[in-house]
């Protein structure tokens, strides 16, 4: 009888593989895509908190910016070395411990009384951010090559926790202001959302520690850490990263960015504002299963170039400064004139369906950059994540004050658009130099053959 049973579950899950099914993998998948989505709503929190806080707390622009970048800038330190520790540890102890360690300081925001407070507390609750690579090396021990892209791209679509709070944010926040819960304990308006999300994150952990598979896979466990960062020498893992930077970390720049973007070059309350940045992060986030799909079919270097010539389009239309060019022209010896030319204006639609085109491209790219890493380094996929989202996500932390000091010193605010603009352009250009060398390597003689045929 126990041999029949024992005959029958492994015929099931045989079964199971053959038909794509399978329960353990598919919690996961599921659950950490769940946590992950979570965990990035409470990462970039501060898009929205850091309006209303900047107001309470008088905080220059300057400020502001730095408050929303702190969490961004922690939520990218450890990222190798989570992605490594689920190799070696695997993937649910480390999301477990994360999601507990940022509802720590998640909570204690609500109480926060002074700047200092504030810029401390942004910083730790940033330790969410790096959920992304323990989930990366997780996923991946689960599913098989052929299908980890597109396991990988509904994982990343958890990005789409950055809009959560532009969604439910102002709502809350006007709905509660002046307003206190549980004999007052708990305090109305922005600090009512880190004691939602403090709360979330526990019942999340107690999700993942009871619903998912506890045999957990460790595909470093017995690779020596020095093994383990040996890729991060290769000069293809950092030019990975600077993909990554295009794609990740200047959609999370963005998304922190064009809350407070909307409020002071459209003139539109902080509800409308939240909303129309929400429009620019679900396809950055959602199409990201797409980018994963793409890449496992068609390739991840063609999606790459599409997607590198979408944000370069987009973002130059952005960039260019409102207004327009004025030539003095002389009417006679005592009069002159002036003529304005090239007029430039961009309203609220058109930014809004751009941004939109923008974040498509950056949703479907993002998936397209880690496919490559377990194609190349499918033994490290922990380590080299790690650091690919790592220094993505650092990207992200400099590009926030880059943007605004871009802004200051040109007096331009799109101006950040063309930060934008030249990074996409340098990535381009290396990716096209290396992709030429490699058909130059692997066909030697077909160039010759191309130019002789040209002069026939």
């Amino acid at each position: 009888m126990l041999e029949h049973n024992s005959f029958n579950k492994v015929m099931n899950e045989k079964l199971g593989e053959c038909l794509g099914i399978n329960k353990e993998r598919n919690s996961v998948l599921v659950l950490s895509s769940v946590a992950f989505t979570l965990m990035f709503a409470v990462w970039l929190q501060f898009g929205i908190l850091a309006i209303p806080i900047q107001k309470e707390f008088n905080l220059s622009d300057t400020q502001f910016y730095w408050l929303t970048a702190l969490p961004i800038l922690n939520g990218s330190i450890w990222r190798l070395f989570t992605g490594i520790w689920a190799d070696k540890f695997g993937g649910r102890k480390v999301m477990l411990v994360l999601l507990l360690l940022a509802a720590i300081p998640t909570a204690l925001l609500s109480k926060a009384e002074s700047v200092t407070t504030l810029f401390i507390l942004a910083f730790f609750i940033g330790i969410a951010g790096n959920s992304f690579s323990s989930g990366i090396a997780w996923n991946s021990a689960w599913f098989p090559r052929e299908k980890q892209g597109f396991a990988l791209g509904v994982f990343g679509a958890g990005n789409v926790g950055a809009s959560v709070t532009k969604l439910i944010g102002p709502i809350i926040i006007t709905a509660t202001a002046s307003t206190t819960f549980l004999g007052g304990l708990v305090l109305g308006g922005w600090r009512l959302i880190p004691v939602i999300y403090a709360v979330l994150l526990v019942i999340m952990a107690a999700i993942i520690y009871f619903f998912t598979p506890r045999n957990d896979r460790k595909p470093g466990s017995t690779i020596p850490m020095r093994e383990q960062i040996k890729p991060l020498k290769e000069v293809r893992v950092w030019r990975f990263a600077l993909y990554y930077t295009v794609m990740f970390g200047a959609y999370v720049a963005l998304a922190s960015m064009l809350p407070k973007y909307y409020e002071a070059q459209f003139g539109i309350v902080l509800w409308k504002a939240a909303l129309l940045t929400a429009l620019f992060i679900f396809p950055a986030s959602l199409l990201r299963p797409l980018g994963g799909f793409l890449s496992d079919t068609i390739g991840a270097r063609k999606i790459m170039y599409w997607t590198f010539i979408v944000i370069l389009l987009s973002s130059g239309l952005l960039m260019m400064p409102q207004g327009h060019i004025v030539v003095e022209v002389a009417k006679s010896k005592s009069a002159s004139g002036v003529i304005e030319i090239l007029p430039w204006q961009v309203n609220l639609v058109f930014f809004t369906i751009i941004t939109v085109i923008l974040g498509s491209a950056m949703g479907i790219g993002k998936a397209a950059v880690y496919k490559h890493i377990p194609e190349y380094f499918p033994d490290r996929v922990g380590a080299v994540g790690g650091l690919v989202g790592a220094l993505g996500a650092l990207g992200g932390f400099l590009l926030l004050p880059i943007f605004g000091y871009t802004q200051e010193l040109s007096g331009i605010k799109s101006s950040p658009f063309a930060v934008l603009f030249f990074l996409a352009l340098i990535s381009l250009l290396w990716m096209h130099v290396v992709v030429m060398r490699l058909l130059q390597k692997s066909s030697p003689n077909l160039l010759h053959i191309f130019e002789r045929q040209h002069k026939e």
